[in-house]
């Protein structure tokens, strides 16, 4: 068993979770989306700003361990940060006992996330101390729960309730708290995927503007994650979209399958600078809302269609190009640019379960009626983990890794 795993496992220190300076939360008290539901069956929680600091929350990733007498957990530990390829190691996990208030889950799948890869590079804002499992997302099956757990039994499915959850791993035993329960009748893909990108489309649509049926929102990055998902959520509540993607040489299929997820108009970032933008205006509205995950021109030239008073939310940059916006946008058409990070609507909302719970249901009923579905999706063997790795670094590949676990 290597030692270093061996100390993450066993040890009692706690991940680093770095907040940087200036970051803070979106506007959280909006109105909700008319058109999905917000009843079914209930998901249930059992029970970042300013200046740059380090929090101390207890380490799911001390709390994983084999509650029976079988082959040892296997995951994707790294003990340094850098290129994923060259520092994640699939090994065996030590673990301790079940604790009264621990939940044994067999990992079923768990994709691979752009901010999963900034963890592991030492970019993002949130890290984990080292060695640590990578892995922010997935769906587990419960197998056994401590004499103190009440939420959870046997046969339930569960997922993160926030970040740094460790999921690339056979199995593990993990804190009540930082599990969600979600419906097992859902198909495992949209519950492995369910909890990031989904959720921050849901937020996106929600939380900056009072949006009708009929409306129109306009989003660059439009064959992401987050991107299909607003197209899914937006055509359920009557909601027009306009989007943005880069040019590619497989460009008509691409286009074929936003347009079957619901996509009313698919342009290139070329296209946003040219006349023939204004014909698309003839049947609908200009947005009054934005969303931004590219950032550099594309953030600027789509700017230019939101209406007077209208609002861009900035949720990704994969550019890496600072968000350039003249002058005139502000004083002459009142123009508002906004932020968000799922990671951090968690942190404000630990308190109010009431709209975790709300939003979880809407995205679940919308998944049974067949309004969501699971992004594009390459589903990969543990064993495999550094072809799906390499895969989910490449450009123009709109298909996300899922490790099978």
């Amino acid at each position: 068993m290597q030692r270093a795993a061996a100390r993450a496992l066993r040890g009692a220190r706690s991940p680093q979770v770095l907040i940087p300076s200036g970051l803070s939360g979106p506007g959280l008290s909006g109105p909700g989306l008319s058109g999905p539901g917000l009843s079914g069956p209930g998901l249930s929680r059992p029970g970042l700003s300013g200046p740059t600091r380090t929090l101390s929350t207890r380490s799911p990733l001390v709390r994983a361990r084999s509650a029976t007498a079988g082959t040892p957990p296997l995951g994707l530990l790294y003990e340094r940060h850098g290129e994923a390829a060259a520092v994640v190691q699939l090994k065996d996990l030590e673990v301790p006992k079940l604790g009264d208030c621990d939940v044994h889950v067999k990992m079923l799948a768990a994709p691979i996330n752009p901010a999963d890869i900034n963890m592991i590079q030492g970019t993002y804002p949130v890290l984990s101390l080292l060695p640590a499992v990578g892995g922010n997302e997935g769906v587990g099956e419960v197998l056994e729960v401590g004499h103190r757990v009440t939420a959870l039994k046997p046969g339930d499915w569960v997922i993160p309730a926030n970040a740094g959850l460790g999921t690339w791993r056979t199995w593990g035993v993990f804190p009540e708290e930082m599990l969600l329960k979600v419906p097992s009748d859902i198909p495992v893909l949209c519950a492995a995927t369910l909890s990031v990108n989904p959720c921050t489309a849901f937020r996106l649509l929600a939380d900056f503007e009072t949006l009708v049926p009929g409306d129109s929102v306009i989003q660059n990055a439009a064959n992401s994650g987050v991107g299909q998902a607003v197209i899914q959520i937006a055509r359920a509540s009557g909601i027009k979209t306009i989007n943005v993607v880069r040019d590619r040489p497989d460009l008509p299929k691409l286009v074929e399958r936003l347009m079957a997820l619901g996509a009313d108009h698919i342009i290139t970032e070329e296209m946003l600078r040219k006349p023939e933008m204004k014909d698309i205006f003839k049947s609908i509205p200009r947005p009054r809302l934005a969303l931004n995950c590219v950032g550099g021109k594309s953030t600027t030239e789509m700017l230019r269609h939101l209406q007077p008073k209208g609002t861009m939310v900035t949720y990704g940059g994969m550019a890496k190009q600072p968000v350039m916006v003249p002058v005139s946008a502000f004083i002459f058409r009142d123009m508002r640019l906004r932020g968000f990070w799922m990671t951090q609507w968690r942190k404000d909302h630990a308190q109010d379960q009431e709209s975790v719970a709300a939003m979880m249901d809407a995205l679940c009923q919308l998944i049974r009626r067949g309004q969501l579905t699971a992004p594009a999706c390459t589903e990969v063997p543990l064993q495999d983990y550094k072809a799906a790795l390499e895969a989910s670094m490449k450009p123009f590949v709109s298909s996300k890794q899922i490790l099978l676990l």
